[in-house]
């Protein structure tokens, strides 16, 4: 395992647009539809490397993807991009009906999601789109935790048939993976082995997630594992419940509503194969509002702070519940027991 380190900040969406460009360079059926923000969601990369092969539809996210779907069933990997707030609820019918329904090879890129999309409001602050897409039948959704990894996923989802979204932000976000980090549609990656509570998250909470990790063993001796999860469909449901038996408690972190997101979807896993206690580190159930970035995970309660209180808290509910055991291996004994 790869020791995790710092490497810099760079946004996301960097990341799509220079995937884009090395997808255009294998294959030569790969074209791009933009809707007047090229610029913003980093199509503009691909569109200068292949203006041929980039086709600008304007301020028309229904007919983008209509068009797109068009283009996939006449054997062309379509992808278009926007912003989340327009790609994924404007959107909405045409995704369910002319993508999914379909089974239209389209590749929708969602730019600027989540709260950290900052001065431009609540309005553009998509917080919902993940428990829209995992609902859709046949859509695949990936949401990478840094550059590397956005990058490495719109390559895997332009490979693969099918439809399928990818979810990027605006802001620059630490860079902690390589070029050699495992990526896979449906596989989660372990980032930080431990045993006494399993953290799960996607995105940029990913980092955070091994800040609060750092803290846990620096402050209480906690070893907890953090998990990537960047592929909410198909979810890993293996290092998922393993996860649950080996820790005995997790944390879920995702810049995004808590109700159907990726808390739900791991919920999901979990209480079907290996029911634990879970703490739930999201949006709770509120709109966003303009500020900076920073500004705004603390103020909606997405920092290591929080994730790192809810391990404390999963710790807590644990022994009350399995009163007289003092030692997490006799947790861990007693559960398998049972």
């Amino acid at each position: 395992m790869e020791k995790i380190t710092l490497l810099g900040q760079k946004p996301t969406r960097h990341g799509f647009g220079h995937g884009l460009v090395e997808l255009g360079e294998k294959y030569d059926n790969v074209v791009v539809l933009g809707g007047d923000i090229t610029g913003s969601v980093m199509t503009s990369f691909f569109k200068d490397r292949f203006p041929d092969r980039f086709f600008s539809i304007g301020i028309a996210e229904q007919n983008a993807t209509t068009i797109a779907a068009g283009m996939a069933l006449s054997g062309k990997i379509a992808f278009f991009s926007s912003y989340s707030a327009f790609a994924a609820f404007r959107n909405s019918d045409q995704l369910r009906i002319s993508v999914c329904y379909n089974e239209a090879n389209v590749k929708i890129g969602g730019g600027h999601s989540g709260i950290t999309v900052g001065p431009d409001g609540a309005t553009h602050q998509s917080l919902e789109e993940v428990s829209l897409l995992r609902a859709l039948p046949n859509m695949t959704l990936v949401v990478p935790c840094d550059y590397q990894e956005a990058k490495k996923a719109t390559i895997a989802l332009g490979e693969m048939d099918g439809p399928a979204y990818i979810r990027f932000g605006r802001s620059a976000v630490p860079m902690f993976t390589t070029e050699n980090t495992p990526f896979e549609i449906g596989k989660a990656q372990i980032l930080r082995e431990g045993a006494d509570v399993a953290i799960v998250a996607a995105g940029l909470l990913v980092w955070q997630a091994l800040l609060a990790a750092e803290q846990l063993e620096k402050k209480h001796g906690i070893s907890a594992r953090v998990i990537n999860n960047s592929s909410i469909k198909p979810i890993d449901v293996e290092t998922l419940t393993k996860a649950a038996m080996d820790c005995g408690g997790i944390v879920t972190a995702e810049e995004h509503q808590v109700y159907g997101g990726l808390g739900a979807a791991v919920a999901e896993v979990v209480v079907k194969n290996y029911p634990v206690p879970m703490e739930f580190v999201g949006v709770k159930d509120t709109f966003g509002c303009s500020g900076e970035p920073d500004d705004l995970l603390v103020k909606f309660g997405l920092s290591w702070k929080e994730i790192y209180a809810s391990a404390l808290k999963i710790i807590e509910r644990r022994e009350k519940k399995f009163i007289g055991f003092r030692k997490l291996t006799d947790i861990a004994a007693y559960s398998e027991d049972m």
